[in-house]
């Protein structure tokens, strides 16, 4: 399971709020290669696919693809606004480092 904190729920219900986002909208959370340490983090608003994994919170939903939910599990999505950084920022338990900007990472090996 992904969580996300009171932050990324109020960031995410305004931000599908100004786009007029079906209903169906949500966060889609994804990993793919690249990034200065091996996978990284891709998000954006999109409404689920066929095979997607759906996970809905405080009403709103985190769409992730069955290839990047291993890479995912346990996750927690904050949303962070200060004047050095904002953004939504991922706390993953199953990265082994990350980099400094936090957009990639590299897996644990089992």
């Amino acid at each position: 399971m992904i969580s996300l904190t009171s932050s990324a729920v109020a960031h995410l219900k305004s931000l599908i709020a100004a786009k007029s986002a079906g209903d169906g909208t949500g966060l889609r959370l994804r990993v793919e290669k690249g990034g200065c340490a091996g996978l990284q983090y891709v998000m954006g608003l999109d409404e689920p696919q066929e095979g997607d994994a759906v996970q809905t919170q405080e009403g709103v939903s985190l769409i992730v693809d069955q290839e990047s939910l291993g890479y995912l599990r346990g996750c927690q999505i904050d949303y962070l606004d200060s004047l050095s950084d904002s953004g939504f920022k991922l706390n993953n338990p199953n990265a082994a480092r990350s980099c400094g900007c936090g957009t990639s990472f590299e897996p644990q090996t089992a």
